[in-house]
């Protein structure tokens, strides 16, 4: 009996020195994590619409944010919330003290004025409304001269005819692509693509041959740079090679296509 009272007296030690062991291993973590995984640098990348300090105030947006460690595993666990023109964000440690966030913005072609709605439609690559917004980004492309009545969040921008908005879709990633972005983009009453740039109309026609067509805009334009005039790619072709540049001639675009003013993006864009 003495045997066995000696042994569960040595069993109860051993377990309490476990205990213990344990309790000062959690507690120097606790430690840790509250005195070495402290936010003292944000890095930011991948950010052109808001600035630094917006995204930061963003990400740290709670009384624990000043821990490095929970904002990490906070958006490891749960989604961030929507955020107007971000697509994603993504956050990492650097260091216990350095949080590096990565913005992905939504890829958007260009906007459209909505005068029913007094709002601004972004349109995704696919033609989709991606923001409703009273606020114009800067650096983003105007399309103009088309009747849209309304448009709605998520959906396709509703035009009577599809042909013009997948015209207007091929020839805003070809821009893109070759950095040509222009200061607007207009639809004439003859449905014909129109590019502006400055005193610089370039008239690129319909859906047809439009890759060759910006190919050779991207090589003329820096040539014709400081005139006035429009130059003529509606009708080329494999078999119409001639490319004419119509000096002083430019096709009257109404007043009112720049109806809502450029402001800077803020935090509170409706739509959302």
């Amino acid at each position: 009996m003495v045997k066995k009272e000696r042994k569960k007296r040595r069993r109860r030690k051993r377990i309490l020195i476990v205990i213990l062991i344990l309790a000062v291993i959690a507690a120097i973590g606790a430690l840790l994590v509250v005195k070495v995984f402290t936010v003292q640098d944000v890095k930011v990348e991948g950010n052109k619409i808001y600035s630094e300090e917006k995204i930061e105030n963003w990400v740290l947006n709670d009384e624990y944010s000043w821990n490095s460690l929970y904002v990490f595993f906070k958006y490891k666990l749960k989604d961030m919330e929507q955020i107007p023109f971000v697509d994603s964000m993504e956050v990492s440690l650097k260091s216990p003290h350095v949080l590096h966030i990565e913005v992905y913005e939504k890829g958007m072609l260009g906007y459209v004025y909505i005068p029913s709605l007094g709002k601004n439609a972004y349109l995704d690559k696919d033609g989709f409304v991606v923001e409703l917004s009273s606020e114009i980004i800067p650096d983003t492309t105007k399309i103009a001269g088309l009747t849209v009545k309304e448009a709605t969040l998520y959906e396709k921008l509703p035009l009577e005819r599809d042909s013009i908005l997948k015209t207007l879709l091929n020839v805003s990633q070809l821009l893109k692509k070759y950095e040509l972005n222009p200061d607007l983009i207009y639809v004439t009453e003859r449905s014909e693509v129109l590019l502006c740039y400055g005193n610089i109309q370039v008239n690129v026609g319909g859906n047809v041959h439009l890759n060759e067509k910006i190919v050779r805009l991207h090589q003329i334009l820096p040539e014709v740079e400081g005139m006035v005039g429009t130059l003529h790619l509606e009708d080329w072709s494999d078999s119409n090679t001639d490319i004419i540049f119509a000096k002083d001639e430019l096709i009257t675009i109404p007043n009112d296509v720049q109806t809502v003013p450029s402001m800077e993006i803020s935090g509170e864009v409706d739509g959302l």
